[in-house]
């Protein structure tokens, strides 16, 4: 049997007292959606729409980081901008406690994600993300973090190491190649100075967005954080290098209307990518102490799959030499 972990004691009956000491009334439906870092619930509410529930993970942000998380989800639907951003009761209060348990409540979006091989699609998520920025741009985080190399690379390629993660024989590849995109990731990356830095979504991938009536709605700001513009742009973007230079010109058009792009950050794009990919085999290895990652990531931890991730690493090396995308 594995050692408890804090989500063990997250039961239906409380989530269901959680969600009623924020003063709703339950209908004791309660529907878990796919979300792994926390706990996310559609929580019924009687005669009325039902509520998401994000139950934080322990230990992961502190009150003032995810009071800032809140705070700029409100700032930027009070600007009109389509986010779904947590509920405030009448106390002004958005981050609830209940028995050791941090949890905040959403109003329910339907939509599905956006099709980014569709330019029209393309050019209303930029002009989203130009006014997200404009609001992003105005002040700064003082809690939550900044996107950094020591903290996706360096941390995350000691931590996989020292723990024996890496197969015993894959473990020179890992180490020298990671070395190597450390050295070269800095040579790029670091160009980046405190002015490039505004506050961002930081987690733009299309499972974060709802696009429904031809509008794109934001959602989960868990990661939300100080990076340049361009963290956000560049998960739209996909397949080879001419349908992203395509995709890329839609969706600058779009971001233009409302912020300016500043075209040099189009040679960081790489040097996050390679930062992700680590930073995500990181945080599966992380998080394999709770007992949801094993039974939902059956292919991680195979030495198939560090032999596959070090593959898609070399590849990555071969990106970062190649010249960036350019704005036709």
């Amino acid at each position: 049997m594995h050692a408890e972990h804090p989500y063990d004691r997250l039961t239906p009956d409380r989530v269901i007292d959680a969600v009623e000491s924020a003063g709703f009334h339950c209908d004791a439906r309660l529907l878990a959606l796919n979300s792994y870092e926390n706990r996310v619930y559609q929580v019924g509410i009687e005669d009325a729409t039902p509520i998401i529930a994000k139950f934080y993970r322990p230990g992961r942000w502190s009150d003032e980081q995810i009071q800032e998380e809140h705070s700029f989800s409100l700032e930027l639907q009070d600007a009109e901008i389509s986010v779904v951003a947590p509920m405030v009761d009448a106390q002004g209060t958005s981050l609830h406690q209940f028995e050791g348990f941090r949890f905040a409540l959403f109003p329910r979006r339907g939509g599905h994600p956006p099709e980014l091989d569709n330019m029209d699609s393309l050019l209303v998520l930029g002009r989203t993300l130009g006014r997200i920025h404009g609001v992003g741009a105005a002040s700064r985080f003082q809690h939550r973090p900044t996107l950094a190399i020591d903290d996706m690379l360096t941390r995350n390629r000691e931590f996989l190491l020292a723990e024996g993660f890496i197969p015993r024989d894959l473990v020179p590849a890992y180490s020298s190649l990671t070395l190597d995109l450390l050295e070269r990731v800095r040579a790029i990356y670091g160009q980046v100075g405190s002015k490039d830095l505004i506050r961002v979504h930081g987690d733009c991938h299309i499972g974060n967005i709802l696009w429904r009536d031809d509008c794109a709605h934001f959602v989960d700001l868990d990661d939300c954080c100080m990076a340049p513009a361009i963290q956000d742009l560049w998960m739209c973007l996909s397949g080879e290098r001419h349908e992203r230079q395509l995709q890329l010109a839609e969706l600058v058009e779009g971001y233009n209307e409302f912020f300016d792009f500043e075209p040099r950050q189009l040679r960081w794009i790489e040097s996050l990518r390679t930062l992700r990919v680590i930073n995500y085999a990181a945080w599966l290895a992380r998080r394999w102490s709770d007992p949801a990652f094993p039974r939902s990531f059956t292919w991680f931890n195979t030495e198939r799959y560090w032999a596959n991730h070090i593959l898609e690493l070399r590849e990555q090396m071969s990106a970062l030499d190649e010249e960036p995308l350019v704005l036709l």
